[in-house]
């Protein structure tokens, strides 16, 4: 058993791609032509880090409702967790690709950590392993 997609809801599939694929550095799985329940079209965009693992479902907010969640999934919590091997080239990766971080890093017991936000606003922590700046 294993959690294969998690959805992220974004106001447009393309961005989201751009920043996942280009940005953070994912690959993109699948990108299909795909129908709503009520049969409007749709995409199913699915990106995963290099090598697998669970993917993200990039899903184009639809109605109110959803676009109300778009950058808020998860009530303003980190809600996202990517680990990364080596902290400080990501780190600056994505701070040269224009990545807002609204927490600086700093070291834990688990490791280091900083808290970014993703194309649609929601927080991440960039995790890198313990003492890595």
């Amino acid at each position: 058993m294993r959690l294969d997609l998690v959805t992220v809801v974004v106001e447009e599939y393309d961005p989201a791609i751009s920043f996942f694929v280009d940005v953070l550095g994912f690959e993109l799985a699948e990108d299909s032509p795909a129908l709503t329940t009520d049969g409007r079209a749709k995409r199913w965009v699915v990106v995963r880090p290099p090598g697998g693992g669970t993917g993200l479902l990039l899903a184009r907010a639809d109605g109110e409702r959803q676009h109300l969640v778009v950058g808020d999934q998860v009530a303003g919590r980190v809600g996202f967790f990517l680990r990364v091997d080596d902290f400080n080239t990501a780190y600056r990766r994505m701070l040269d690709h224009g990545v807002e971080f609204v927490r600086p890093p700093r070291a834990e017991a688990y490791g280091t950590v900083a808290v970014f936000l993703d194309v649609a606003g929601n927080r991440w922590d960039l995790l890198g392993p313990a003492k890595a700046i």
